[in-house]
């Protein structure tokens, strides 16, 4: 039963040779498949593209497309270094050879996979700029020419450090691969390193990282946040200024005259030296008591402060 559902499968695979493109199914299969598919002649690809352009084919159009999948996956193999999944390259590769198709003038005497190869690359940057890293690491069309560059070129440059012997591998470019990159790309030596310097780094967490013993951790968020110019931190800030001016004065201004001299001598007065005010010696010595109760005059002095100033506050 089963060889009987099996043979018009593959009979019909034979005559449609289209229809070996899986809707679903894993990577591999999608590239096999692919690879399968068979090449258009120029005389097909004119004639399926005059089609679509002329009468609106969709399925000269689809032929026109399922014939270059095999070129989407080759050229998005090139791109495995970045790090980004192949599969999500090779969807975006296909995105360009679609809007290729649809641009595609036959008239202009050119074949569908030399036109095609600039879409699809063009797509496939697009989405590695995008995705590569959070921030975007190219923007102008220099910054986006290094960023594909300048990989390749400093593998090349490995290359001749190696056949020259020279024994070890710079990491960083020197200054002379710097001026021959800026002179190949059309781009200034500075752009060049500013480029290696961005793709150098990598993205920093700005949030702390919870960690591993419950502990608060710390994050680059911490110290990058402004917090001086916000409303609660400005009114904590205007209300400490006012305590440790207005407030103190008016907190001294209950003490009686002994016990302000003791206070002030004690806490507030810094001589040039930065040495503090008089000692508790010294002043049971001016007044004629014992150092024990300058002690306790003082003790007493500070909570009556307290009270005052949390009366003022």
């Amino acid at each position: 039963m089963s060889a009987l559902i099996a043979a018009p499968k593959t009979a019909l695979a034979s005559a449609n040779p289209w229809s070996l493109v899986p809707p679903l199914g894993n990577l591999d299969a999608y590239i096999s498949a692919a690879n399968r598919l068979p090449m258009l002649t120029l005389e097909e690809e004119q004639e399926y593209a005059r089609k679509f352009k002329n009468d609106n084919d969709l399925e000269a159009a689809g032929k026109l497309v399922l014939s270059h999948l095999r070129l989407v996956v080759s050229v998005a193999r090139q791109y495995l270094g970045y790090g980004l999944p192949h599969g999500d390259l090779i969807q975006e590769g296909n995105v360009g050879l679609m809007k290729a198709v649809k641009r595609f003038d036959p008239e202009q005497g050119v074949r569908l996979v030399s036109y095609a190869l600039h879409w699809i690359k063009a797509e496939i940057h697009e989405y590695i700029l995008k995705n590569w890293r959070m921030v975007k690491v190219a923007t102008t069309k220099a910054q986006r020419k290094l960023f594909f560059n300048l990989r390749s070129m400093k593998q090349r440059f490995k290359g001749e450090d190696a056949a020259a012997d020279l024994g070890t591998h710079r990491e960083t470019l020197n200054p002379e691969q710097v001026k021959t990159m800026a002179r190949e790309l059309k781009v200034k030596p500075e752009e060049v390193l500013e480029m290696e310097a961005r793709l150098a780094g990598g993205d920093v967490l700005l949030d702390p990282s919870p960690s591993d013993d419950g502990e608060d951790a710390f994050g680059p968020i911490s110290y990058l946040t402004d917090t001086k110019h916000e409303p609660a931190a400005m009114l904590e800030a205007r209300q400490r200024d006012l305590l440790a001016t207005d407030g103190i004065a008016t907190a001294l201004a209950s003490l009686d005259e002994r016990s302000r001299r003791i206070v002030e001598e004690r806490w507030l007065k810094v001589n040039d030296d930065n040495s503090g005010g008089m000692t508790l010696h010294d002043l049971a010595a001016e007044y004629g008591v014992s150092a024990e109760r300058i002690r306790q005059i003082e003790v007493a002095a500070m909570k009556k402060m307290k009270v005052a100033l949390a009366a003022y506050a």
